[in-house]
């Protein structure tokens, strides 16, 4: 019955002592974390140029350290960063200035500020701008960083 018993309550054990390391991580995690750290103003100097405007990346898929991301694309008129695309990870689009066109699986659709896409895993998808004004959006995605 002991044996039993113990077996029952083995994996809970092991949970325990991995629920113990994971808190202490976080700790450490926590640790590096500050103000100055934390907070992040779009500044186009220190962008990332693209073949249609630039990159701005808020945190990039190092900063939480479990591939989270957030970054504004900004996109000159009547240009795309890129063709549509596919990839294993899912990605939501939020439009903050200009006109989009929203590409998914062979479908279209235009849309103004404040309206989200979102693009599923290895749905064939891509943003481009549809208007004569500069287009930015947000692009807020997860990146898997154990492929």
């Amino acid at each position: 019955m002991r044996k039993f018993i113990l077996f029952l309550f083995l994996p809970l054990l092991a949970g325990g002592m991995f629920t113990a390391a994971n808190a202490q991580q976080q700790a450490e995690n926590q640790q590096k974390w500050t103000i100055e750290n934390c907070v992040a103003t779009l500044d186009p100097a220190k962008g990332q140029p693209t073949k249609a405007g630039y990159q701005f990346w808020f945190a990039d898929k190092d900063f939480t350290g479990d591939g989270r991301t957030l970054k504004m694309s900004v996109v000159a008129p009547r240009k795309a960063t890129h063709a549509p695309h596919q990839h294993a990870e899912d990605e939501f689009f939020f439009v903050v200035e200009g006109t989009a066109k929203f590409y998914l699986n062979g479908d279209s659709i235009t849309a103004k500020p404040y309206t989200t896409f979102y693009a599923p895993p290895h749905s064939l998808h891509g943003i481009a701008n549809a208007g004569d004004t500069e287009m930015k959006y947000l692009v807020v995605k997860k990146y898997n960083l154990n492929p």
